[in-house]
Order: structure tokens, then C-alpha cells, then sequence
């Protein structure tokens, strides 16, 4: 009790004295509000995404589990999507046009082959959140992609790929930003 007023009258005497300067006494932020970054919102339409539709809403979801910084929600009605999801009959593949928007193909070619539906979409979403491709990796890489083969159907980023995620929308988790490819087509 006594230290509280203390550290009280302190923090008055503070704010008089600035205030007598001509200076302005603020509060500083506290950890919590530090550590609060808003979550940058990344709009998807997977209206044309045909069968994947659920794969793709999967896929965004285990982005939303993993990171803090980005948030991928379903476009709402009458409203143009950051990113548009089309199902194809080539290879899966994404086209960023900057960091968080493109256009996702869930190509039918590599579920013909075997290969997992929401690892695709997964996969094909962390290019539009910067990720490149990182051929050849192991099934534990989300960004391995098809060099893990058809077995693998780990659809989560690992904790790099994460960490880079967070980098690139500036959460709280980032090292420092990865480089992020900007009008470039990425084919996996």
C-alpha cells in the first residue's frame, strides 16, 4: 500500500512538473497493448473453386490457427476479394500481384496424381502470403509442396514458415521480413 502511493505520487509529481515545463505527460502503453497487433484481413472467393470449396476454406483456416498477424476470411457478398481461388484442370499454382492478393488455381492435375486436396490449398495460400516454393523439403515443409510426394498430407506451415507469415504482415512473432515476390507467377 505504501509503495503504490508512493509510485503514484511519483507518477504526479511527473506529470505536474512536464505540465509546468510546457511538456505533455502520457501514459506509456502497457505489455498487453504491445503485444495486441491487429490482425491484417486478407479477403478469399473460392466461389470458383468447384469441389475444393472445402479444401480451401480448410486451407485458410490452418493459416488462421498458425498465425497471428494475417487473418483470411471469405469474402462477403458484393465485396472484391484480395484473393480469388479457381479450380483447373492443370498444375496448382499461385499468382501474386502484391503481398496478400492474387489468384489461387487448385489444378486437378495433382489430385489426379494423389495428392492432398488441403495441402494444395494450403500450400497454394502461403504463396500469396509471401511464401516461396522450398524444393526439395520434407513433408514437415509445408512449402516442400509436392517434392514431400503423395503420402505427405501435412497441410500446416512448420515454425519457419510461420515466423516468415509473420514477418511479412508485421506480427508480433517476426525476426525480420522475408522478401516477398510481387507480379511474379509462382507454379508449383
Amino acid at each position: 500500500m505504501h509503495v503504490r502511493t508512493l509510485t503514484s505520487g511519483l507518477t504526479a509529481a511527473v506529470a505536474v512538473t512536464l505540465s509546468l515545463m510546457g511538456g505533455q505527460a502520457v501514459a506509456a502503453p502497457s505489455a498487453d497493448a504491445d503485444s495486441a497487433v491487429a490482425a491484417r484481413v486478407v479477403t478469399y472467393d473460392a466461389s470458383g473453386s468447384a469441389e475444393f470449396r472445402s479444401a480451401v476454406d480448410r486451407g485458410a483456416a490452418i493459416w488462421n490457427e498458425s498465425v497471428d498477424a494475417v487473418e483470411l476470411r471469405p469474402v462477403a457478398s458484393g465485396q472484391r476479394a484480395n484473393i480469388r481461388v479457381l479450380a483447373d484442370n492443370g498444375w496448382p499454382r499461385a499468382i501474386t500481384t502484391s503481398l496478400g492478393n492474387g489468384t489461387v488455381y487448385i489444378g486437378r492435375q495433382a489430385v489426379n496424381e494423389g495428392h492432398n486436396t488441403i495441402r494444395i490449398s494450403s500450400h497454394e495460400l502461403g504463396h500469396i502470403l509471401g511464401l516461396p516454393d522450398r524444393k526439395p523439403g520434407p513433408c514437415s515443409s509445408l512449402m516442400s509442396g509436392s517434392s514431400a510426394g503423395t503420402s505427405c498430407t501435412n497441410a500446416y506451415p512448420n515454425a519457419a514458415e510461420k515466423t516468415e507469415v509473420e514477418g511479412n504482415f508485421g506480427g508480433a512473432l517476426a525476426r525480420t521480413p522475408a522478401a516477398v515476390p510481387f507480379n511474379v507467377m509462382i507454379v508449383d
